[in-house]
């Protein structure tokens, strides 16, 4: 059997949460801000300080660090893994994957990822490259080269690849994920050492999580990890119109992205 597993959800304001007790919400970022009611990241050991930069990985760090459980998965607050509903549920919160989902899944694969974003016209590398500054992928690649040669050719694939799991979005088997995060935050912590976080305004500053993106894919085919894809919901409407007005400006006239979408 699967056991116990804990999914957290990453937000850093108060927001309706689901229900399933599959469900954990932490407060991202806490350290230095009022309590939003929810688990915060800044317990226990813990990175909170770095959430400026880490983003979500902040929430994950302190969950391997901290959370006794079988399995471990990563949310945000506006989207989820979807589970299999009535269609007169109207409710997005009620859409979202059930603890009882999860655990089947979890039965038959070490890992639940989202299905495969598409960048039909752009590799994954020049799409980062044309919207963020690509020095902290570049120098990650160093990294890996240097410390972790045996996952650099699915790297270099990045420039070739046009298909990835994004959205820092999985479930784990928490053996798993110890394997995958001593890797990733080993590799992220040297990537700090070697850039100063201050060149960057404090929207490029945050290319730990967006690096963090690319590597997952990195080192769950180099491992040959057994994985589901599960569609993903977004509980609140995108802006499609103005996610692809950005795009084009940043692949045509060299407009690097300035925020969220």
């Amino acid at each position: 059997m699967s056991g116990l597993t804990k999914l957290i959800v990453a937000t850093h304001k108060k927001y309706e949460m689901p229900n399933d007790k599959l469900y954990l919400p932490v407060h991202v970022g806490a350290e230095g801000k009022d309590s939003i009611g929810f688990q915060k990241d800044n317990e226990g050991e813990n990175i909170s300080n770095k959430n400026p930069y880490f983003c979500e990985l902040t929430g994950l760090y302190w969950a391997w660090k901290n959370l006794s459980v079988d399995n471990i998965g990563l949310v945000h607050y506006r989207r989820y893994f979807s589970g299999k509903y009535p269609f007169k549920v109207l409710c997005k919160t009620k859409k979202v994957l059930s603890e009882n989902e999860a655990n089947n899944l979890l039965d038959k694969y070490d890992v639940i990822l989202p299905k495969k974003r598409n960048y039909y016209i752009e590799t994954l590398y020049s799409h980062y490259a044309h919207t963020m500054y690509i020095e902290p992928l570049d120098i990650t690649g160093q990294i890996i080269e240097e410390k972790y040669a045996k996952y650099l050719p699915e790297f270099e694939k990045l420039k070739k690849r046009r298909s990835a799991h994004m959205f820092n979005m999985f479930i784990m088997k928490k053996e798993i994920l110890n394997e995958y995060c001593t890797w990733l935050f080993d590799i992220l912590f040297e990537l700090e050492k070697r850039i100063d976080n201050k060149k960057y305004d404090s929207f490029h500053a945050r290319f730990y999580g967006r690096v963090s993106e690319l590597l997952l894919d990195v080192w769950i085919n180099t491992n040959q990890i057994k994985y589901k894809e599960v569609k993903v919901i977004n509980i609140e409407k995108i802006n499609w119109a103005k996610k692809i007005s950005s795009f084009l400006k940043a692949k045509f006239q060299k407009k690097k992205y300035d925020k969220s979408f």
